[in-house]
């Protein structure tokens, strides 16, 4: 009765739509009164929420915040997109091929797929229409290729997945990058099979004088994912010193090198990320509540013992696992979905001898296709505001797009070296 209390009244709040961060701190509240009437305590609420966000790895979240912010606002973006056009513009569907390289290399400065899709997007969708190419395949390919950010390390859901699970931070941010690539490497074939079926138009002819030129004018951008991964690589910092110097490194090239960013703007992007900041600190807290209570109240061992009742072959219970993300996803932004449930699934994933370092990063990635499926797809959303093509129809453009991503996630799955060969050997 009570665990069906805690699901019911949170899901009861989403269909409300009330905030996550409120949904949690309500559910909680209102089946702890119901649990223990008037022996309710609220400073043991308080003292769960706190210790939630004391911790820190979590000072990692707003640095990576700001450095995209900077970096988009910067002229950051805009010397990523030329160096990549200049590499495979020339090609069938060229500047589709583009935007993927170009979010590759951009993953490796910011770790939220909303930062990529919204500093990228602004750039590539004009880009795209003046070349030819249809509104509502140029919004697609930027929401789709927006997914890589978030795998590829430095990456905010992974740092908050290994919060959670109680895995290594630079384990799991260096066990991102062979899966963030592979990413890339499946949405360019499919890129490349649309573009001959559509006959898609070829950019200008590859001059390597070009390429000379624009990897002058991007070196220092360029520089960002290099530094950032052999410093944790090598020891010289953790991901949460990364992420600083990631931010410092943003700032001195919008403000010093390139000076696009003035103090005005430099305000209002730190004003921004204490924002978005202090949403997910808010949403952590609650939920550090809402998951000491659930596991209390014994959801956690239900489930552990429900799966295993069908199955304990790690593939099988791998699917279902994947099959019930992917509705998550639908109806739940992908933070708030990994604090909620990682401490969930964690269990179940010891119990049938997955990996949590392995299967967090398919978790993440199934969580990011989440941001690409109605009705709460958050980069949907972004990209509707900035393109102005109607909801419905970026839904039908992107859709053909989440292909690829989940073939990459049923081969993570069936091959788990892809994602762990990296951190046993360098960490």
């Amino acid at each position: 009765m009570i665990v069906a209390g805690y699901v019911g009244a949170l899901v009861l709040l989403f269909v409300l739509a009330v905030p996550v961060a409120f949904a949690l701190a309500g559910t909680s509240i209102l089946v702890t009164l119901m649990e223990r009437g008037i022996d309710f305590n609220p400073a043991f609420m308080v003292q769960k929420a706190v210790s939630g966000i004391d911790n820190f790895m979590l000072l990692s979240v707003p640095f990576f915040i700001y450095a995209g912010k900077v970096m988009n606002v910067g002229g950051i973006t805009v010397r990523i997109y030329a160096f990549a056009k200049s590499l495979v513009g020339a090609v069938r569907g060229g500047l589709a091929q583009v935007n993927v390289i170009a979010s590759i290399i951009f993953a490796g400065m910011t770790g939220t797929a909303v930062s990529e899709a919204a500093g990228l997007g602004t750039v590539v969708i004009k880009s795209m229409k003046e070349e030819g190419y249809d509104e509502e395949f140029a919004v697609a390919v930027v929401a789709a290729s927006s997914t890589i950010g978030p795998i590829i390390p430095p990456s905010v859901p992974l740092v908050i997945y290994a919060l959670m699970a109680n895995v290594s931070v630079g384990g799991i941010l260096i066990a991102g990058l062979i899966p963030g690539l592979l990413m890339g490497a499946a949405l360019m074939a499919w890129i490349a099979i649309v573009a001959e079926r559509r006959q898609l138009p070829r950019g200008a002819p590859f001059r390597l004088a070009l390429v000379v030129a624009s990897l002058r004018e991007g070196f220092l951008p360029l520089l960002t994912p290099v530094i950032l991964i052999g410093g944790i690589l090598s020891g010289v910092f953790t991901p949460t010193e990364a992420a600083a110097i990631a931010a410092l490194y943003a700032t001195i090239l919008a403000m010093v090198v390139y000076r696009e960013v003035g103090w005005r703007e430099l305000a209002e992007i730190m004003r921004s990320t204490a924002v978005d900041t202090g949403v997910v600190m808010l949403i952590v807290s609650m939920a550090m509540i809402y998951g000491y209570l659930v596991t209390r109240a014994g959801l956690t061992l239900a489930m552990v013992e429900g799966i295993a009742a069908i199955s304990q072959d790690p593939i099988i219970v791998g699917l279902l696992i994947m099959g019930f993300l992917l509705i998550v996803g639908c109806f739940l932004e992908a933070t708030a979905a990994i604090i909620i449930l990682t401490p969930v699934l964690v269990p179940i994933m010891q119990a049938s001898s997955l990996d949590p370092l392995h299967f967090g990063v398919i978790i993440v990635l199934i969580m990011m296709i989440g941001l690409l499926t109605p009705p709460f797809g958050m980069v949907l959303f972004v990209l509707n505001r900035i393109s102005g093509v109607s909801l419905h129809r970026i839904v039908v453009a992107v859709a053909p797009f989440i292909i690829p991503l989940l073939a990459v996630a049923l081969l993570l799955l069936f091959f788990p070296g892809l994602v762990t060969v990296l951190p046993r050997l360098l960490m």
